[in-house]
């Protein structure tokens, strides 16, 4: 009896870690629901699809396991060459996590985009494969149990089975902590990955970049949100300052892809670009814990999306 009870606590102890990734169309919810499960904003959100464009790692910590979240870019056709370099990137993710998260909006019915991603799943043969139907806040009951038949008959159809289905709702809070719950059991035996407090290892340089695209994409017209690009030039403290009041210099460079773009960005009188250094300022400051100055400015990168010495620049 004595040692039954001592396997038992041994399977208890058992501490799991990994990585799990949110795939999906742009705009499927992947990001909102990676903040969600982090508690804390590690993924800029945006209504205009296609606005990750790094891989985000979104980390979880629980007393029996760590769940680092890898973020895609929405996979889509590409119309350009930074379209298919996000495409492989979400492709090179897919390969070398331990579980997949295929986010699929409740509102909006199947179609030929999420057929695409589910194809390219369906030749991913050992990885597991949970499907996420996300907003379920924007429906009713009927249209989530349609929806959730229609996912099961897309596995069947392209001859897997998920491993799991989940309705979720990340901006009302609903069945968040359960997406950790089903993943985590998928995830190999393995002690923390990451330091205790650590919630994404992205550089600060660049989620800060993120955060400027972020404000900057806020109401400007539909074709700019490809068009913007952030680079940090530098981040430094400034001298001479009280160690109780201490100041962070940032400088950074918001760039588009024709100089007609530019007054869409600036704004009458600048009133613009002020507001976005000053919306993105707010979450830097949150981020970093510190104050901070922000200096912005607009330049042109003549068609960088297309050009592979302008996309390295920039990151790409």
């Amino acid at each position: 009896m004595a040692s039954m009870s001592a396997r038992n606590q041994e399977s208890e102890a058992v501490h799991r870690a990994g990585f799990a990734c949110f795939v999906g169309r742009p705009n499927a919810g992947k990001s909102t629901l990676t903040n969600a499960l982090v508690g804390q904003k590690v993924a800029i959100t945006s209504n205009r699809p296609q606005t990750t464009r790094h891989t985000v790692r979104g980390i979880v910590h629980r007393p029996e396991a760590q769940l680092i979240l890898v973020d895609t870019p929405g996979l889509h056709k590409p119309r350009t060459l930074l379209g298919e370099r996000l495409n492989d990137v979400v492709r090179a993710t897919w390969a070398e996590v331990d579980v997949i998260g295929f986010c699929l909006p409740a509102d909006q019915k199947l179609g030929p985009g999420d057929r695409f991603i589910a194809k390219e799943l369906a030749g991913i043969k050992k990885t597991p494969k949970v499907a996420i139907i996300t907003k379920t806040d924007l429906v009713d009951s009927k249209t989530l149990a349609e929806q959730l038949i229609a996912i099961d008959q897309l596995g069947k159809e392209l001859g897997f089975e998920w491993t799991q289905i989940v309705p979720v709702s990340a901006v009302g809070n609903k069945q968040v902590q359960l997406v950790a719950d089903l993943l985590i059991p998928l995830l190999p035996e393995s002690p923390p990955l990451y330091p205790e407090g650590d919630l994404t290892d992205e550089p600060e340089q660049v989620m800060v970049a993120e955060l400027i695209r972020e404000a900057a994409l806020e109401g400007v017209r539909d074709e700019l949100p490809h068009s913007i690009a952030v680079v940090v030039e530098e981040m430094i403290p400034r001298e001479n300052r009280p160690a109780d009041r201490p100041l962070l210099d940032i400088h950074a460079n918001v760039y588009i892809e024709r100089p007609s773009q530019k007054g869409i960005i600036i704004g009458p009188k600048g009133s613009r670009l002020k507001e976005v250094g000053m919306k993105s300022r707010k979450h830097i400051e949150a981020l970093l814990g510190t104050p901070v100055f922000l200096d912005l400015h607009v330049k042109v990168a003549k068609d960088w999306q297309r050009d592979p010495k302008q996309l390295r620049k920039l990151g790409f």
